[in-house]
C-alpha cells in the first residue's frame, strides 16, 4: 500500500509541478479539475489491520470512488436548469443547521444543567409507570474460584446469605482466593453483565436467574457461585438510576419548546427596541 501511494506522490509531483498550489502541509495524490485527494486524508479512513493485497484494493477502489464522484458532481453541476435553487435550497438547509445547532447547545447550557435533582425525582416518583425495562435486572453478589480452592462448604454457606458477617468472611475470602468477586446487592446491574460471566448454556438464561435465585455453577476450572436477591423483568418499572437520564431528557424536551419561543420573543424585542427592523408597507 505504502508503494501504490509513494507512486502516486511520485506521479503527481512530475506531472504537476506547472501549478503551484497551497495544499496547506498535505500531500497531494491526485487531482481532478483543481479538486485534491490528499495521502493524509486517505490514511484516515483506511482500515487498520488489512493485508497487503486488501489495502491495495481499498486504495485503488477508494480513489476511484473519489475521482468518479468529482467527475459526477462537474457534471450535475452543469446540467442542472436552475443552480439558483440549488443554491437557495443548500442556504436554507444551511440556516436551519445552525439555527438547529445553536438552540441545542442553548438548551444543553440553559435547561439541562438547571434541572433540580430534587425535580427529577419527584416526576419520576409521580411518573413511575412512563419508565418501563427494556432488559432484566438483577441485585446479588457472584463470586468465582478455582476448583482446588479451599473452604469451598463454607463458600456454599456464605455465598447464600445476606447478613453482614456472612459477607465479610466472603470478601475476606475472595482477596486470597477468587478469581471474580462482584458485590451488587446495593445496586441493579444488567443481568447480561453476569450471565456473561457464568457458564450457563439454556435457552432461557434470564428466566433461569429469575426462577433459580441461588445458582451453583463448575467447568472443567472453576465454581461459579451466585445468589439474586431481587430481580426486575422486561416492562417492570425501571429504577431511579437507570431512568434518571430518561426523566431529565423529558423534563428538558417539555421546557424547550416554551424556552425557545421565549428567547425568540426576547430577540425580536430587542431588535424593536434598536429600531432594526424596518416595515415597507
Amino acid at each position: 500500500m505504502r508503494i501504490i501511494i509513494l507512486l502516486l506522490v511520485t506521479l503527481y509531483c512530475c506531472g504537476a509541478c506547472k501549478e503551484i498550489h497551497d495544499h496547506k502541509g498535505k500531500t497531494p495524490l491526485v487531482e481532478v479539475d483543481g479538486n485534491f485527494l490528499y495521502k493524509e486524508d486517505l490514511m484516515s479512513v483506511l482500515p487498520v489491520g488489512l493485508s497487503k493485497d486488501d489495502s491495495t484494493l481499498f486504495v485503488e477502489h477508494y480513489i476511484r470512488s473519489w475521482v468518479e464522484d468529482i467527475l459526477l458532481y462537474e457534471k450535475a453541476e452543469n446540467n442542472i436548469p436552475d443552480n439558483v435553487e440549488v443554491d437557495k435550497l443548500v442556504e436554507n438547509y444551511r440556516k436551519a443547521l445552525i439555527m438547529h445547532t445553536y438552540q441545542q447547545e442553548l438548551i444543553n447550557q440553559k435547561l439541562t444543567n438547571d434541572i433540580p435533582e430534587q425535580e427529577v425525582a419527584v416526576y419520576y416518583q409521580e411518573n413511575k409507570d412512563l419508565f418501563k425495562l427494556e432488559h432484566p435486572l438483577i441485585k446479588g453478589l457472584f463470586i468465582k474460584v478455582p476448583l482446588t480452592a479451599p473452604q469451598l462448604n463454607n463458600v456454599r454457606r456464605w455465598y447464600k446469605s445476606e447478613q453482614q458477617d456472612m459477607i465479610d468472611n466472603l470478601e475476606k475470602y475472595s482477596f486470597q482466593n477468587a478469581v471474580k468477586y462482584k458485590y451488587f446487592y446495593d445496586k441493579w446491574v444488567p443481568v447480561t453483565d453476569i450471565l456473561d460471566m457464568i457458564p450457563l448454556d439454556i435457552e432461557s438464561p434470564e428466566e433461569y436467574v429469575n426462577q433459580h435465585r441461588q445458582v451453583e455453577l463448575k467447568d472443567t476450572a472453576f465454581y461459579y457461585f451466585l445468589n439474586i436477591t431481587d430481580y426486575r423483568g422486561v416492562g417492570d418499572e425501571k429504577p431511579f438510576e437507570f431512568a434518571r437520564a430518561e426523566v431529565k431528557d423529558l423534563l428538558v424536551n417539555q421546557r424547550s419548546v416554551s424556552f425557545m419561543e421565549q428567547v425568540k420573543s426576547d430577540l425580536y424585542q430587542r431588535a424593536v427596541d434598536k429600531k432594526k427592523i424596518i416595515y415597507n408597507y
